[in-house]
């Protein structure tokens, strides 16, 4: 259980922060740039149920949210730490769990004839902007995989999570009554 009694503690005042391990590495660090990419989605998936997304959608939202906190968790500690600071961590079932979810909604949208624009309503737009930060997020877990070693599932995970969130917007969008909005690379 993580507890917090102030919220601020000055220690970060120099350019650096702590991992979960308690080492100090500066901020702007591949391992802090991926994690905190990942906070920014959940930011912006909070961003998105709070626009509108269908009350049907809601529950697997917050699912998400839960998922992205342990993801942070296993970003936070060093693979070598892992053994004596069991943490919260990005599964198979998780991103077996994406993939049940893409299918269920996408079985229910018309198949694609052409790119779709970003847009919809409110919350299907809000939808997009959380996919391609997704896709950052995902970036720079790719280049820390590079550098450090981390979860076996933490790609897999985002990359899954992208796709969901495509396939999630035009749901949003279906079920908004708005459809999607198709790119006619001829007409402009």
């Amino acid at each position: 259980m993580v507890r917090i009694n102030r919220v601020y503690t000055r220690a970060g005042d120099t350019g650096t922060t702590a991992l979960g391990g308690g080492q100090r590495v500066p901020k702007e660090s591949l391992r802090i740039e991926a994690y905190g990419t990942v906070d920014e989605l959940n930011s912006v998936l909070g961003v998105a149920i709070a626009s509108g997304l269908d009350p049907s959608m809601r529950e697997r939202f917050h699912i998400i949210q839960q998922v992205l906190f342990n993801l942070g968790s296993d970003l936070c500690i060093l693979e070598e730490d892992k053994e004596r600071l069991p943490v919260p961590r990005v599964e198979p079932r998780h991103v077996e769990q994406l993939e049940g979810w893409i299918d269920e909604w996408n079985d229910a949208l018309e198949p694609l004839t052409s790119f779709i624009l970003p847009g919809g309503d409110l919350a299907a737009a809000q939808l997009h902007v959380a996919r391609t930060v997704c896709r950052r997020a995902e970036r720079a877990v790719v280049a820390l995989s590079r550098e450090e070693p981390i979860g076996a599932e933490v790609i897999p995970f985002l990359n899954r999570l992208s796709d969901f969130l495509f396939v999630a917007a035009r749901y949003q969008a279906k079920l908004a009554g708005v459809g999607d909005i198709l790119w006619d690379s001829r007409k402009y």
